[in-house]
């Protein structure tokens, strides 16, 4: 999934010229935390309402400047690079997103990254998740996904991560199977380390609680 494909161009957006009465006024009427800072058609940065809070309503963006965040995507990138970018730079709620000249095209709110993550990770689609722990060199995505079709099943996700203090690789898959634990039972007899495993109604009623937390913490 690219940028293009989850850009929101009818985002506001201000000028260096507008006082910052008038961005605080325009962060409350569409609840935003941070807009988008254009000058001259380019793209200058982001202000967030914190900042503008500091100074005085009547002063003009443009003084603002040393407070200016420097961080934009481009369209045609993955949408999981704009994920990294927003870790990286923190609070933000949103990303804008250029072009090569430094234009503005719009923004991608936190919000819809949420959303695209959901996709990405087929949520809607039904079936289980399994969690397993082993080696690095002992993941084989080919020797995963044999042993689950042999259950009449497929993988239709599949992620992994490394903690960081151990080594130990994690390896998160969901199938398209609503009951598991004939896969459990191959999983093991191979000698895999299974650290949780979930059915489709636990894993989709988890999901979407822990999905509508984070989307009432993003209310802003």
């Amino acid at each position: 999934m690219l940028v293009s494909q989850i850009i929101e161009d009818n985002f506001p957006h201000v000028y260096t010229t507008d006082k910052v009465s008038f961005a605080l006024q325009m962060m409350d009427d569409y609840n935003v935390q941070h807009l988008a800072i254009e000058t001259d058609e380019k793209f200058a940065g982001l202000i967030s309402k914190d900042i503008l809070h500091e100074f005085d309503e009547d002063a003009l963006i443009s003084t603002l400047e040393d407070h200016f965040i420097i961080a934009g995507i481009l369209a045609h990138e993955h949408f999981l690079t704009a994920i990294k970018m927003m870790a990286g730079l923190g609070d933000i709620s949103l990303l804008p997103v250029v072009n090569e000249t430094k234009e503005l095209l719009g923004v991608i709110t936190a919000k819809k990254l949420i959303h695209a993550t959901s996709t990405f990770n087929a949520v809607d689609e039904p079936g289980g998740m399994i969690v397993l722990e082993m080696e690095k060199r002992n993941f084989s995505f080919g020797e995963l996904s044999r042993l689950v079709e042999t259950n009449d099943a497929y993988i239709t996700q599949l992620n992994t991560y490394t903690d960081a203090a151990t080594g130990i690789l994690q390896v998160t898959f969901k199938i398209n199977k609503l009951e598991i634990s004939d896969i459990i039972a191959t999983l093991q007899r191979y000698d895999y380390t299974i650290l949780n495993y979930f059915g489709e109604e636990l894993y989709e009623n988890e999901l979407k609680e822990n999905l509508d937390l984070l989307m009432a913490y993003l209310n802003i």
